[in-house]
């Protein structure tokens, strides 16, 4: 069965096998796709096999063998697969986990349409003898650090950090509008689909351009989109933000200005304090100036929760 979708060139096509073949004859037969295409696709993970008493998996070997009852899914949007990843940069590597910076527009993982364009698939690329594990995410647009564990032990040990919230997080954003913080800060803390959530503004400096301001932000909770929606309500929504900001379309050279520059925690394997900061050679050139700022106070960098 194929079901063609909005986008006239991408479709979705299901297959129940009734009898042994392999996977990509399968789908080129059912789909009209060349070959060449379906094995395009496979190896940038649109293709989907859900066999009884497994896991549903992606499938990217062409010449798969299929068995009467599998069920294979093609994602397949020419759009999408023809994207280029932005590539991310492994800023530290050890037994349990790996620190990574994601640039704007590489995504944290893949959706059924493919993860070529992933954080996780480049990770799983480079180093086949890991099996990364994705403990948290980052918005698409967004840029900033990013840990994967590097197995299931690691990343549930990592996730309870998390859920316990003892990582800091810190995040630069670029917002429209000059706010006045006094003292020490200014928590919003507005629920958001109905969850408690709190967002700190540590520090506000004038911004690049007129009417604009940088943000410094240590995140005491992580719900969906909570920097956006959060800065949104206070009436000063992030620079780029389609969504909750500015309604046009972003792309490319026009990413979200926000990006997650430090993140410390104490390790769950060692109990040593770990600290990461985004470099100066990776961090968005509008906050560079602001980390100057922080630099030159540094009883600033550590921020406890």
């Amino acid at each position: 069965m194929s079901n063609k979708s909005p986008n006239q060139d991408a479709l979705h096509c299901s297959v129940t096998v009734n009898s042994p073949a392999t996977t990509c004859q399968l789908l080129a037969e059912t789909s009209g796709l060349p070959k060449g295409r379906i094995k395009d696709a496979m190896v940038k993970g649109a293709v989907w096999l859900k066999r009884e008493g497994k896991k549903e998996r992606r499938l990217r070997k062409a010449k798969y063998a299929l068995k009467a009852g599998d069920l294979v899914q093609l994602y397949y949007n020419p759009q999408i697969l023809s994207q280029n990843a932005p590539q991310p940069h492994c800023v530290e590597d050890n037994q349990h986990y790996s620190v990574w910076f994601k640039p704007a527009w590489l995504l944290s993982q893949g959706s059924r349409y493919g993860d070529h364009c992933s954080l996780l698939r480049i990770a799983e690329k480079l180093n086949r003898n890991i099996d990364y594990k994705l403990i948290h995410r980052l918005d698409r647009e967004a840029s900033g650090l990013m840990l994967l564990a590097h197995n299931s032990k690691s990343a549930h040990l990592l996730s309870g950090l998390f859920e316990k919230g003892t990582i800091i997080k810190r995040y630069f954003a670029e917002i429209h509008g000059t706010p006045v913080i006094q003292g020490d800060g200014l928590k919003l803390t507005s629920p958001i689909d109905d969850k408690s959530a709190c967002t700190e503004i540590l520090t506000c400096l004038p911004g690049n351009t007129e009417n604009t301001s940088l943000v410094d932000i240590l995140l005491h909770s992580g719900r969906l989109h909570q920097i956006r929606r959060h800065l949104a309500d206070w009436g000063h929504p992030v620079l780029g933000d389609p969504q909750y900001g500015e309604r046009k379309k972003t792309g490319p050279g026009e990413e979200l200005r926000l990006c997650a520059w430090q993140l410390s925690f104490n390790s769950p394997f060692d109990q040593k304090p770990q600290y990461y900061q985004v470099s100066q050679r990776f961090l968005p050139s509008p906050f560079q100036s602001l980390l100057s700022k922080i630099e030159a106070n540094p009883e600033k960098l550590l921020k406890k929760q």
